[in-house]
């Protein structure tokens, strides 16, 4: 077991201790050469983030709230769009499917994620839903407001099919699969059966970052991603501090799933790994400094996924998938990272 009742870790949660690093440079390097040979498929809701960056000088005389004078503005992929978008310059090819609404926020996701290279044959538009549009207000680098414009209707019994039928014509092209639920009306009971059963047919990867307000059975899925909060809750057991309950949390989750690997992200405090027939692993963050959390389960469940898809141990996903999250922390926005920063936080570590 790689964490051991020690209360005076600096930078750690009591219980927790920093285990030696599992892997090597010469691995790391192996497994992004291996990145390169692998597709992977992404499944869910997809988003557009808009950011509009200024400045506060006043208080409005309307009410207590600071006027941001807007200077700038930037959109960027979000949601499953963002879990592709990571892997853009890893991944011998990325494509995401879902649905968008036939209008200006849809149109100018579509046109960012073609322009930087993900494949967006998997989407389907449908007439009279809205994209989900994220509207963030970014003043002296802090996060003033979020705007969200979204519905959380179920797709119609005809949109669903459509939905289905374009992922069972592109599936087989790749060799990962990515469910990325944000409980926005895409992912259904039937949609994550056909896809985890395609799945396993075709001896895929296939992961789940689930979402607890949309209890669904990911059984036989290859592995799923919640966060600390979303464990206890889907769990059905009481959140709490401390390793003991998360572990017992994850071992509730792991019989009710079936997935071989539960990887929990835990913020600061890093990701647990549970494994058929492993103890349980911990990795501490491996973040320098954390500017921004917009976006870091994303990197986690992208990279975890890309690692396994190319013949890394579930230790070796976890340590890969915390390091890229560790870099995309330490900037604003929703980031992402190249290979060179993500080899570079091994190499700072691994000094």
């Amino acid at each position: 077991m790689n964490w051991l009742p020690n209360p005076n870790v600096s930078g750690h949660s009591p219980g927790l201790t920093a285990p030696t690093m599992p892997v090597s440079l010469h691995r790391i390097d192996e497994l992004l050469a291996a990145f390169r040979s692998r597709s992977v498929l992404v499944i869910g809701d997809l988003m557009l983030d808009e950011f509009l960056w200024g400045k506060v000088s006043r208080i409005s005389p309307e009410a207590p709230v600071p006027v941001v004078e807007v200077q700038r503005s930037s959109s960027y992929p979000g949601g499953a769009a963002n879990v592709a978008r990571n892997l853009c310059d890893f991944a011998k090819a990325t494509t995401v499917a879902g649905v968008v609404g036939q209008d200006e926020a849809g149109d100018r996701l579509l046109g960012l994620l073609k322009e930087e290279g993900v494949g967006v044959k998997g989407v389907t538009k449908v007439a009279g839903r809205p994209t989900t549009l994220k509207t963030r207000i970014i003043a002296r680098q802090q996060q003033v407001v979020r705007v969200d414009r979204e519905t959380r209707q179920v797709l119609s019994e005809a949109e669903r099919h459509a939905v289905m039928q374009e992922i069972g014509q592109i599936l087989p092209d790749y060799d990962a699969v990515i469910v990325e639920d944000y409980a926005k009306g895409l992912i259904d009971q039937a949609l994550a059966s056909f896809v985890i059963g395609e799945c396993t047919r075709m001896g895929k990867t296939i992961t789940i970052d689930p979402n607890p307000t949309n209890p669904l059975d990911w059984s036989r899925a290859t592995a799923i991603k919640p966060n600390r909060s979303e464990a206890f809750l889907a769990a059905g057991i009481p959140s709490a501090d401390g390793m003991e309950p998360l572990l017992r949390a994850g071992e509730i989750l792991r019989k009710k799933w079936r997935t071989h690997f539960l990887l929990i992200t835990l913020g600061e405090e890093g990701m647990m790994l549970l494994e058929d027939g492993a103890q349980p692993y911990h990795t501490p963050t491996r973040a320098q400094e954390v500017f921004d959390v917009s976006g870091a389960g994303d990197t986690a469940i992208a990279f975890f996924t890309l690692a396994l898809a190319s013949g890394a141990t579930g230790v070796e996903a976890a340590e890969i998938a915390n390091h890229a999250a560790g870099v995309v922390v330490g900037k604003l926005g929703t980031a992402t990272l190249t290979p060179a920063e993500l080899r570079e936080s091994f190499v700072q570590h691994l000094a």
